[in-house]
């Protein structure tokens, strides 16, 4: 039998019970009660025929649009996308677990899928059209590809999965696909025994498939590659000495996004995990030594890292840009778990057993404590979207229509308008053009606290909006006055 090939049927339990479990999980603590997000607002918004799209900034890619489009496009119901969502990502689990079938025992893989899935990020991002889960399944994917490939080169599925995993990531963030593929390409050039053109053909193919829409799109609309670059990392503000590490932490207490990061550190138990995950990696690559497995488990180590560091360099946090990171590191954890259990004298097995079983139940209560908090939050954002949207209709705000200010994006697609701003990073017009539209359509101007009015609004007539989480102060919006056409009748 070639080097790394194993029995592919008993992995198939052990993985279809992580990921089932996985998409139950999902279905029942998430589902129910999450909202869309800014972020996907705008994702689905490009397909969601009920409302106009919102504006695509230059850091964007339209994987995760064309992966929601399917249940999207014909149905405006949040519940239908996610329960899609959750099923697919649950399809995912399993897709990139198998990958590494001949790689690893199937007891390794599945307590690396189980310890992914248990995170509440994992659990919390699974439905949700956001497309760090997938580039996570991608780079799993495309490592285990990559060494099937170098390690076999009879194995005839692992170049076309190789390229298409490193398409789909590329199709998802671009700029996460070159994380992943420089790693991989220079172990493909370093380690003699693994000097492969294909790989390497398969590596760059895979990418330049993946980039390509992303790639046309930047010389269709920004005037050339380098300005689209230039532009979306001074909408993601740049990379610089600053290390986020501790802004992650904070994060991980079940902030979607932490920017500025400057909040208290008020639950510490929340990160233990994220400190035990180096350790514990490290246990994995000493295992893996010592059992002469190093070159199976020291490449995912590497990627995830590779993945990693970027994040590390910006100033701020959000704990989904890590997940990439978390699904290969979970590979090296789950080796050095099993070690736990299975090394140690027969006399020392149950009570080590019983004390990993221990950390990991309250590992796992401390998941569900923060996953609870984050899908309160975004329920409880869903439904004073819904109270201003309604409020709004109320004042006679209906499409066609423009929405432009605070929240304006998800505020816009419920309420089936569009959303503008005249400035920002989502500037899409100009505040003559906006006067122009509010002779033709209503055009309401939401400004939240004590922000100043747009002098272009200043007389409009105000009206008290319901409030919405995390709002400074008062919510109001400024509605332009009746278009030429109604004041006519």
């Amino acid at each position: 039998m070639p080097a790394g090939r194993g029995p592919d049927t008993p992995a198939l339990p052990w993985l279809a019970a992580v990921a089932a479990a996985f998409t139950v999980a999902q279905l029942v603590l998430v589902v129910p009660d999450v909202g869309l997000g800014w972020d996907e607002t705008v994702y689905v918004s490009q397909v969601g025929p009920h409302a106009p799209a919102a504006f695509f900034s230059a850091p964007r890619a339209r994987g995760i649009t064309l992966l929601a489009a399917p249940v999207a496009a014909l149905t405006a119901s949040t519940t239908a996308l996610r329960i899609w969502l959750a099923v697919l990502s649950g399809c995912g689990l399993l897709l990139s677990l198998w990958t590494w079938r001949r790689l690893l025992p199937p007891h390794v893989l599945a307590t690396a899928g189980a310890l992914f899935a248990g995170l509440w990020i994992t659990l919390f991002y699974g439905p949700l059209a956001m497309p760090n889960l997938w580039v996570a399944y991608g780079a799993l994917c495309a490592t285990g590809c990559f060494l099937r490939a170098v390690r076999d080169p009879g194995d005839r599925r692992a170049l076309p999965g190789l390229a298409a995993a490193v398409a789909g990531t590329a199709l998802m963030r671009p700029g996460d696909a070159v994380a992943l593929v420089a790693p991989l390409a220079v172990a493909a050039v370093c380690v003699r025994a693994w000097r492969r053109p294909a790989v390497l053909a398969a590596l760059v193919a895979g990418a330049a498939l993946g980039g390509a829409e992303w790639v046309i799109e930047a010389y269709v609309r920004y005037d050339g590659l380098a300005a689209r670059l230039h532009r979306a990392a001074e909408i993601q503000g740049g990379m610089g000495a600053h290390l986020a590490l501790d802004d992650h932490v904070r994060a991980l207490e079940g902030r979607s996004l932490c920017r500025p990061c400057d909040v208290p550190w008020r639950h510490p138990v929340t990160a233990a995990w994220w400190f035990a995950l180096p350790v514990l990696a490290a246990g994995g690559l000493a295992v893996a030594a010592r059992t002469r497995r190093l070159a199976v488990v020291l490449p995912p180590a590497l990627v995830g890292l590779s993945l990693a560091v970027p994040y590390q360099l910006i100033d701020y946090a959000a704990p989904r840009f890590l997940l990439p990171a978390y699904a290969l590191l979970a590979l090296p954890v789950a080796l050095c778990l099993s070690a736990l259990v299975t090394t140690p004298r027969r006399r020392w097995r149950v009570p080590v057993a019983a004390a990993l079983a221990l950390a990991l139940l309250g590992h796992l209560a401390v998941q569900y404590k923060v996953l609870g908090r984050a899908v309160a939050h975004s329920g409880a954002a869903h439904e004073a979207i819904d109270r201003v949207v309604a409020a709004l209709r109320r004042q006679g705000v209906r499409p066609p229509c423009v929405v432009t200010g605070s929240e304006a994006v998800r505020v816009a697609f419920r309420a089936g308008c569009s959303s503008r701003q005249t400035s920002g990073h989502d500037g899409s017009i100009t505040v003559p053009e906006l006067m122009g539209t509010a002779r033709r359509q209503p055009v309401a101007v939401l400004v939240d606290g004590d922000r100043p009015v747009p002098a272009y609004a200043r007389g409009w007539r105000s009206q008290p909006l319901p409030p919405l989480p995390g709002a400074a102060g008062g919510f109001r919006v400024f509605l332009s006055p009746r278009p030429e056409a109604d004041a006519a009748h």
